[in-house]
């Protein structure tokens, strides 16, 4: 999808203090051979008691976007959050407790859930969403706790971060344009992250082990090579028809953006999928905060824009991924340079 007058006007994050890798190898909760295929020097870590709730993790990096966002700030009229875990209660709807923190009490606010790439997919919808003189404020926020999620072994290939994220959609000015978007999905790929069969009741017994969901599904070297095959034909197919729908070619990117992945898948698709080099990817951050669930890409970009990596002219691309299968991809163009503080973050208030 092309886009005429779609601008990112602001970002932000809260990311809780990182944890050095030594001292999950030293405890044996991570393994040195994955350490060593993977080179993830740190993860934003929010353990241990009295840490905040995902959806205040959103809240606070929602005011810091907001903050940056100037006059767009007032024309929220939807608020669209992501996550992939638990937020803080059974059956309730966290995106509204978000919005009612950060824009008021009025705004209808949505969660749209798609896995890992759920925060470029919403990137996507509210692009759709955005009337003259609108804004949409979208957040994702993950809080990968123990003794229910093991951050170190759920997947093969990656850590789990914590931390939220936010960035604001708007109709009339920001600091970047968004020109193309586009999804492309696989669903029968979905069974890659459900295993051999559906639980009737949930189990609260064990954490949760994504490899081995996989490997009960993909349980011949065949089917696993088969559905890799298919997972990067429907990367391929989203990045290819973005860039068409932006009118660029993958020599005029200047910066990618990733799903925060460890070194070895990070590698297989900027070089082999992209063939792009990994100096313009996001692989320093990732390798120092971990896999946010679905916050890796607005991160990314806040990451981008603090350090001032990116300037006037310059493209962006946004490559996401998730299981079910589905990835989206954007492409962006930086047109300001914004005067942000480095790691600016709002303290999370419940």
């Amino acid at each position: 999808m092309r886009w005429n007058e779609v601008h990112i006007a602001g970002t932000g994050s809260w990311l809780p203090k990182r944890k050095r890798v030594e001292e999950a190898l030293a405890s044996g909760q991570y393994d040195t051979d994955e350490h060593q295929a993977n080179r993830i020097v740190s993860v934003t870590a929010a353990d241990g008691e009295n840490q905040p709730s995902p959806p205040d993790m959103a809240v606070a990096a929602a005011r810091v976007a907001l903050s940056r966002s100037g006059p767009a700030r007032q024309d929220v009229t939807s608020v669209l959050h992501s996550r992939t875990w638990f937020q803080g209660a059974e059956m309730w709807a966290p995106a509204s407790y978000i919005a009612h923190r950060t824009v008021g009490a009025d705004v209808p606010a949505l969660e749209l859930l798609q896995s890992c790439n759920a925060g470029l997919a919403a990137l996507e919808h509210a692009a759709r969403l955005l009337g003259p003189d609108d804004a949409a404020l979208l957040t994702t926020a993950d809080r990968f706790a123990a003794p229910a999620f093991d951050r170190w072994r759920c997947e093969r290939g990656l850590v789990y971060g914590d931390g939220g994220t936010a960035l604001v959609l708007s109709s009339r000015a920001g600091f970047a344009r968004l020109l193309s978007t586009a999804t492309a999905v696989d669903n029968s790929l979905e069974a890659v992250a459900r295993g051999a069969a559906l639980d009737a009741l949930p189990d609260t017994s064990t954490p949760v082990d994504l490899s081995a969901r996989a490997d009960a599904f993909l349980h011949t070297p065949a089917l696993a090579r088969q559905a890799g095959l298919r997972i990067a034909e429907i990367a391929d197919q989203s990045v290819h028809r973005a860039l068409d729908e932006a009118g660029v070619k993958m020599a005029d990117i200047t910066r990618v953006v990733l799903n925060a992945t460890g070194r070895s898948r990070m590698r297989w698709q900027l070089e082999l999928q992209l063939g792009v080099p990994e100096k313009i990817s996001n692989w320093e951050f990732c390798g120092e905060v971990g896999h946010l669930g679905a916050g890796d890409h607005f991160a990314g970009l806040n990451d981008l824009m603090e350090r001032r990596a990116v300037h006037p002219g310059d493209l962006v691309l946004l490559v996401g991924g998730g299981t079910g299968y589905s990835c989206t991809s954007a492409v962006v163009e930086i047109t300001g340079s914004p005067e942000w503080e480095t790691g600016e973050q709002a303290e999370p208030t419940s």
